[in-house]
């Protein structure tokens, strides 16, 4: 699995089209709403807010085979099948029930690339409020295209779903299209959001390490540590893509890693403080997305099984980044709106800064390597920097998104080449001996 922007995404010369499921929504069923989705929908209908996978399916795959199996999915789904609407109180969540669905085609005009109309209907269709709010599109490749696979693209706003939720989606989808029988209905993620509020409260321990970490910055949560220029209104996006270590580098990494009775995590996070102390003069603070998964019935749910922590490091001990890690997962595993409730809800202040680790060996979801799966990000514009360092069997890669400024470009350009090189000359230094078992 690759991670890309719509902006960057692959696709052949070909014929797009999409497949429009209307949905009666039942308003006399109110279902819970996550502090996260709230947050997200209640900045309203806007391009840019969808999340998407694409993949190749079984050569001669036709619409109403590929129309069929997507309606399995949603009927699969709960989650797909719940609509957010705008009242005076905030967003509500209805369950909805599927009433048809028609194929639209999307002509492209000659010389246009598919993936901007990709981007047009998803930027028209996935957005909040919209019901649905997801949409699989179909890109069948010109005759002359050396691959005839046609290919399917799943997009959906992100109020319903995370990258994890997309590959369960690729996956059901692509079973159904093959013949390969699934479980039944999955518990839409309206029951996690149940389930979190009656959680008992945060321990008194967790609250005052929130307090403590709120009261750190002015911004309440973690900016970048370099200049990021004006950024009074959010800018155009730059996203940067790199190949870090290949999988022998990164196997030599891991090593490293084991030698210290660490996660590579850990020791990752260990070189990202010694950077930023270097360039930055200061410890590593981000913000730090943690999934919610933690009982085996969610690993094939969908939904935005995503929630946010803060990752401190002062040091470059790979032991230091091993409890920045515990801490951070700790902190994010109990509901966030009690800690953000005195003020008004999580901020997301000009420059803030979040890192992402995603390592798609340990998702217990998978497509094959035939496939060719992307997932893909919306084009968007910001006033943040987020880093996401992504593991898969080709190697380590980064990819970076901050705004449109001469300082941005220039400091998170800076930083992300340091932490590179801190990579690979960190993979390249001889494997020291293992150490012992504390």
């Amino acid at each position: 699995m690759r991670l890309t922007n719509v902006t960057r995404l692959s696709l052949p010369n070909g014929s797009l089209s999409s497949l429009r499921v209307e949905m009666r929504v039942r308003a006399d069923s109110p279902l819970p709403v996550s502090f996260d989705q709230r947050r997200h929908v209640e900045l309203g209908d806007r391009p840019g807010s969808w999340m998407a996978i694409s993949f190749r399916l079984p050569d001669g795959t036709s619409p109403t085979v590929l129309e069929a199996a997507w309606l399995h999915v949603v009927g699969r789904h709960g989650t797909l099948r719940t609509v957010f609407s705008e009242t005076p109180a905030g967003p509500q969540l209805h369950s909805a029930e599927v009433t048809g669905a028609e194929w639209v085609r999307h002509p492209l005009p000659e010389g246009t690339p598919a993936r901007d109309g990709v981007r047009a209907v998803f930027d028209r269709e996935c957005r909040p409020y919209a019901a649905p709010s997801h949409r699989v599109c179909l890109l069948e490749p010109d005759p002359s295209e050396p691959d005839g696979r046609p290919i399917a693209i799943i997009g959906a706003d992100h109020a319903h779903v995370d990258m994890w939720s997309l590959l369960v989606l690729a996956r059901d989808l692509l079973a159904h299209v093959e013949g390969v029988p699934l479980d039944g209905p999955v518990e839409a993620f309206a029951v996690h959001t149940a389930l979190l509020e009656g959680m008992p409260p945060a321990p008194a321990d967790v609250r005052d390490e929130w307090a403590h970490l709120l009261a750190e910055e002015p911004a309440l949560l973690p900016t970048f540590p370099l200049p990021l220029g004006n950024l009074s209104e959010p800018r155009p996006e730059v996203v940067t893509v790199q190949d870090v270590l290949d999988s022998d580098a990164f196997a030599r990494l891991n090593d490293h890693a084991d030698a210290q009775r660490v996660r590579i995590t850990s020791l990752a996070i260990g070189l990202m403080a010694e950077v930023t102390r270097q360039l930055a003069g200061t410890r590593l603070r981000a913000v730090f997305p943690v999934h919610s998964r933690f009982e085996t019935r969610w690993h094939g749910a969908v939904g935005w099984f995503i929630t946010n922590s803060v990752l401190t490091c002062d040091e470059p001990d790979p032991r230091a980044g091993a409890a920045a890690v515990k801490q951070a997962l700790r902190l994010g595993s109990y509901p966030l709106a009690p800690v953000f409730a005195p003020h008004g809800g999580m901020p997301a202040p000009p420059g803030m800064f979040a890192l992402s680790w995603l390592d798609t060996r340990r998702i217990p979801v998978d497509l094959p390597a035939e496939a060719g799966g992307q997932w893909i990000s919306a084009a968007i514009r910001t006033d943040g920097v987020m880093i996401w360092f992504v593991v898969n069997d080709d190697g380590l890669h980064l990819r970076s998104r901050h705004p449109d400024t001469p300082e941005a470009h220039a400091s998170v350009s800076r930083w992300v080449d340091a932490v590179a090189r801190a990579f690979q000359d960190a993979a390249r230094r001889p494997v020291p001996v293992a150490a012992p078992i504390a």
